[in-house]
């Protein structure tokens, strides 16, 4: 496994172990067409139906190559670069709404200027922050920005040897006849606007779908869904060259403890891999952004750092738990952080020219 969440900024990913091979399941055939129908004579029954399911199965449809060699090679490139030792991902693409969420207690008004001075005192920060970020992501509006010099931000951060990365979702929306579970829109027109990100700087990709625990949910239809959007959203993003984040999120809301929120993860990452293998995605060329496996807010029970690491390969305040977990971890695992990388920042910037050194210098101590 290898991502700004919403429900927490804290979270890690991991590139899937090369040696992991998911092959695509048998087709059940209910019925053999009749140019395969079963002899009724000059064989016993056993024999007609070896003979039958010999022919039914030479008849099946076959992978054909979904990737290239090179394409490949491409995707895995791109994903060893985001999580290299030591380095992880730097999420600034909050949408303008969010924006407006982190301006509003600071006293900045959510203007476009003011969105492009921020990203700019971020991306501008000196060499420090090479060795422990690996890549960006960035919302549409902010990819298309300039420094106040005229470079875009794109290669600005290209230059300095970082990855690029883009959110394309649209937004979650009500999946009916559901305890009001969701899934997530934006696949139409999605491999055209992965297209023109790659022309235009963008090597991976961002996409969140979520899914929360009750007594009833998530429904077998939310983990369907949402698994096959996450995986057709994957299959279309490495079409186009692009290494997709793949983030299935459990919210941490509710009073479930951790056995449960642990039991639910793994159904669901069992679905979403099901998916993705069916979709024929290269996982060597994926990024996975999980939750963390947390007992809910409103649980009674109080876990320690590091039950939660044995529940789940986790992160933040709990990566050094994770990191010496006596577990296998054949993956590289990193962060991805977004308001954890930026709060001191913003308070230390508050919109005024004069304080933007020092906003920088608060980017670079929580980078480091």
């Amino acid at each position: 496994m290898r991502s700004e969440s919403t429900a927490s900024d804290d979270v890690r990913g991991c590139q899937a172990p090369p040696s992991v091979v998911f092959r695509e399941e048998s087709r059940c055939v209910a019925d053999p067409p009749a140019s395969l129908s079963i002899p009724t004579t000059a064989a016993p029954p056993a024999a007609a139906h070896l003979s039958a399911s010999s022919r039914i199965h030479q008849q099946m449809t076959h992978q054909f190559p979904a990737l290239t060699p090179e394409q490949k090679k491409e995707l895995q490139d791109i994903a060893e670069r985001i999580v290299a030792p030591g380095k992880g991902i730097l999420a600034a693409d909050e949408s303008t709404g969010s924006m407006a969420k982190r301006f509003n207690p600071i006293g900045v008004e959510n203007t476009e200027e003011n969105r492009r001075r921020y990203r700019q005192l971020l991306f501008t920060a000196d060499e420090r922050i090479d060795s422990c970020i690996g890549g960006v992501i960035f919302f549409h509006e902010t990819l298309y920005q300039t420094s106040d010099d005229g470079t875009t931000f794109a290669k600005l951060i290209q230059d300095r040897g970082l990855v690029v990365g883009i959110k394309v979702d649209k937004g979650v929306v009500p999946l009916a006849g559901t305890n009001g579970e969701t899934t997530t829109q934006g696949l139409d027109g999605l491999s055209e606007r992965c297209a023109q990100y790659k022309k235009d700087g963008a090597d991976f990709a961002k996409w969140r779908c979520v899914l929360k625990i009750t007594d009833t949910t998530p429904s077998e239809l939310a983990i369907f869904e949402n698994a096959n959007v996450l995986a057709r959203y994957a299959s279309i993003c490495q079409q186009n060259g692009i290494v997709p984040i793949v983030e299935p999120e459990i919210l941490p809301d509710g009073d479930h403890d951790l056995k449960r929120c642990q039991y639910v993860s793994e159904k669901v990452l069992a679905a979403v891999y099901k998916a993705l293998s069916d979709h024929h995605v290269y996982l060597e060329g994926t990024l996975l952004k999980p939750n963390m496996v947390t007992a809910g807010h409103s649980c009674p029970h109080k876990y320690s750092n590091e039950e939660i690491a044995m529940a789940t390969e986790e992160a933040s305040v709990n990566l050094n738990a994770i990191n010496t977990c006596p577990l296998a971890k054949p993956w590289a695992l990193t962060f991805s952080y977004g308001r954890a990388l930026q709060a001191s920042a913003l308070n230390a910037w508050r919109g005024e020219l004069d304080n933007e050194k020092a906003a920088t210098e608060e980017f670079i101590k929580r980078a480091e």
